[in-house]
């Protein structure tokens, strides 16, 4: 019975693992970290249940199937799942969402007559901004001039969190994320950035992070205000 428990416990780990892998889509930030998650539970046989909830009623359903059909992904590639039901709770558009995920049917069908294309393009242009937030981020450690920085490569920035951020999101939209590779690049091809475009360049990445981390915090605010009893 205790082997059965431990077992069970890890599983829930590697469950809760894999939903720290999955990311609200604007926010560039885990579901788990955001509280995105309400509810988590795995069985004794491998069956993963989950809720997920976000800070309005109104949340864009593209971003919400998003991260649903995400969460169904991760939670199904866990070693010893055997089953996976992962729904969204509190939004206008749940049932068509959850449908649409538990059924792979997509975006498109999902929202038949109301969505034009599926959701790759927009996840690309979340993870350029993504790259352009991580950019600053990792700039403004530096504290080098633009000229500066647009010598240095990957390798010249110092190891941590927001580095490794930084390689992911890139990794992610095919671009160089070796240590050779320029710190500064256009998210949109990978291209070196000009010298004559820098400052520009410097001040898209800083309004991206600060517009970023602002958002993020309205939407924890929104949330933490939507369920007030998870505060007490």
């Amino acid at each position: 019975m205790t082997g059965a428990l431990t077992a069970q416990t890890a599983l829930h780990g590697a469950v809760w693992a894999g939903l720290g892998t999955v990311l609200d889509p604007e926010l560039d930030e885990p579901l788990t970290d955001l509280g995105f998650v309400k509810h988590c539970w795995v069985s004794p046989a491998g069956k993963a249940v989950v809720r997920l909830r976000l800070p309005t009623y109104f949340c864009a359903p593209n971003f919400a199937f998003l991260m649903v059909a995400d969460a169904y992904d991760a939670v199904r590639s866990v070693p010893g799942v055997t089953s996976v039901d992962v729904r969204l709770i509190d939004h206008f558009a749940s049932d068509v969402i959850n449908n649409g995920v538990a059924a792979r049917k997509g975006f498109v069908r999902s929202f038949e007559g109301e969505a034009v294309e599926e959701l790759d393009s927009l996840r690309a242009d979340f993870l350029r901004r993504a790259v352009l937030a991580g950019t600053d981020r990792v700039c403004r450690s530096l504290r080098k001039s633009p000229v500066e920085l647009a010598g240095m490569t990957l390798g010249d920035a110092p190891a941590g969190p927001d580095l490794e951020r930084l390689r992911d999101r890139r990794r992610e939209l095919g671009l160089p994320c070796t240590d050779r590779d320029p710190l500064l690049i256009d998210p949109a091809d990978g291209s070196p950035i000009p010298m004559g475009n820098l400052r520009r360049h410097l001040g898209l990445a800083r309004v991206t992070r600060v517009s970023q981390e602002a958002n993020s915090g309205v939407c924890r605010g929104m949330l933490r205000a939507r369920y007030p009893e998870d505060e007490t």
